[in-house]
């Protein structure tokens, strides 16, 4: 196979088009054991996600997770699967489609980092439309090696392969943005309007390593700066709300405090009532649908709580496609 890609047969005039990219995650193509199989292959054979050496960890991957997780990982997507299909997939589309509108003159697409649609396909895709300028963006407002890292080496991989190099700008975080805090402080009081307050609001983020964090990666730091800055624009005190990492496995240390341990520890202290919001997903998936929204609920009842309130993530939100839009502007420079 040629180490180059094909150049798409595209007129020299015509490759000035100025195109837009969202990154998310992905999600595995049916809620099945099947499907999950080759997702989870995918996802958990990056060395930004599992930063053992090939030799240590291809072995207990394929002889074990892969033998015993994919059914259980499907029993999970099956509680939040839509009849559209996967959640992720489908608000991913939808911020597409929304931020299409915005800029009728850009071309906008989503592709995902492991599954469909996959960065190769898409960039390709772009390159045989005309475009030789790309915005990526991926969807993590905190910047991660595992989460950002992970999706940018997807694009880059096809720039090594592109023997005419498209233009890239690449948004890694916008964990302070304003637009991005206002929309999701707009969507919590638009919330608490409609279904009351509880007496303390969670703001739970995905997890990472603690050895991560200590060899340089900035994802916690910039989790809790966040944190600070929507409980600053909501008027919250320092013992109104706390901040929790979520989604840990293995046998590592990961940073803290746990999500899960909270659900467990808070009842005993005294809080009755949880409200819980996840400012690191712009979009709600399994983690935030399966193991926050019910799996949480259960736990913390179980714990003593009386009253569980998971906030949806802000999906298609109209105020987070404003602020998505103005991000993508103001990142775009003179391309538009």
């Amino acid at each position: 196979m040629p180490y180059f890609l094909p150049e798409p047969p595209v007129p020299y005039a015509e490759q000035n088009k100025t195109a837009v990219l969202l990154l998310n995650l992905g999600t595995p193509d049916a809620p099945t054991a099947a499907a999950v199989k080759p997702y989870l292959r995918d996802f958990l054979s990056d060395q930004r996600v599992v930063e053992l050496p090939k030799w240590v960890w291809q072995p207990i991957l394929r002889g074990l997770v892969l033998t015993l997780r994919p059914k259980k990982s499907a029993h999970g997507y099956a509680k939040v699967w839509s009849e559209n299909g996967s959640p992720l997939a489908v608000y991913t589309q939808k911020q597409a489609q929304a931020l299409a509108a915005a800029f009728p003159h850009l071309i906008v697409r989503h592709a995902m980092t492991y599954g469909h649609p996959n960065v190769a396909d898409v960039l390709a895709e772009l390159k045989a439309q005309g475009a030789g300028r790309v915005l990526v963006v991926p969807l993590y407002p905190q910047y991660a090696a595992s989460s950002t890292g992970a999706a940018l080496d997807k694009v880059f991989a096809q720039l090594l392969r592109q023997r005419n190099q498209m233009d890239v700008r690449t948004v890694s975080r916008f964990y302070d943005d304003a637009g991005y805090i206002a929309a999701m402080k707009r969507h919590i009081e638009a919330y608490w309007a409609a279904n009351g307050r509880g007496d303390k609001l969670m703001l739970s983020f995905h997890g990472i390593p603690q050895k991560s964090h200590d060899e340089g990666d900035p994802y916690p730091d910039e989790c809790r700066h966040t944190a600070r800055l929507l409980a600053a624009a909501l008027g919250l005190g320092e013992t109104d709300y706390v901040v929790s990492f979520q989604s840990q496995f293995g046998k590592a240390k990961w940073v803290t405090p746990s999500t899960q341990a909270l659900f467990d520890s808070l009842p005993k202290e005294g809080v009755k009532k949880l409200d819980v919001f996840c400012p690191g997903f712009m979009a709600d998936c399994l983690e935030t649908l399966e193991e926050i929204a019910l799996t949480g609920r259960e736990q913390f009842h179980a714990a003593g709580g009386v009253q569980y309130h998971y906030i949806p993530c802000l999906n298609d939100n109209a105020d987070w496609i404003a602020a998505l839009a103005d991000l993508v502007k103001r990142n775009l420079g003179g391309w538009d």
